[in-house]
């Protein structure tokens, strides 16, 4: 694909030298992995990385909002969360069935101690980054 431009916002440096040693590096794992897809992904020439609701989020010009979080109240997991208007997660689960835990229609959920399906969430995270392209797909191109 061509060379992608990531466009980050210095604060989110700071939200993941916040979070605690034992998700620190699955938070910058999910990160990675988003990056990743971007510059793997057709039609994605620019990543913004951004907070948004204090979080670290990703936004692209046809995607659709994509963060992620590791939380206090719920220490033993962390998530990716997508648009709940959006038919991401509804069809993540009728692709993917019982490869991910899901949080109603908003977010896929890890546990600590899982290894991440990373070949099935990029499929997820690609679909996000596309959202306004291929939404009126039936599995939204994956």
């Amino acid at each position: 694909m061509g060379k992608l431009k990531l466009k980050t916002n210095p604060q989110v440096e700071a939200v993941f030298a916040n979070y605690p040693d034992f998700v620190r590096d699955k938070m910058q794992h999910l990160r990675e992995l988003v990056i990743e897809t971007a510059e793997e992904t057709e039609g994605v020439t620019d990543l913004e990385e951004t907070l948004k609701w204090g979080e670290p989020s990703f936004v692209t010009k046809n995607g659709s909002t994509l963060r992620m979080d590791w939380k206090e109240k719920a220490p033993d997991q962390y998530a990716m969360y997508f648009q709940c208007t959006s038919r991401l997660v509804d069809t993540f689960r009728l692709v993917f069935d019982r490869k991910f835990k899901y949080e109603g229609k908003r977010a896929i959920v890890f546990q600590l101690n899982q290894k991440v399906p990373e070949l099935e969430l990029k499929e997820c995270i690609k679909a996000s980054l596309r959202y306004h392209n291929v939404k009126d797909q039936i599995t939204l191109g994956i």
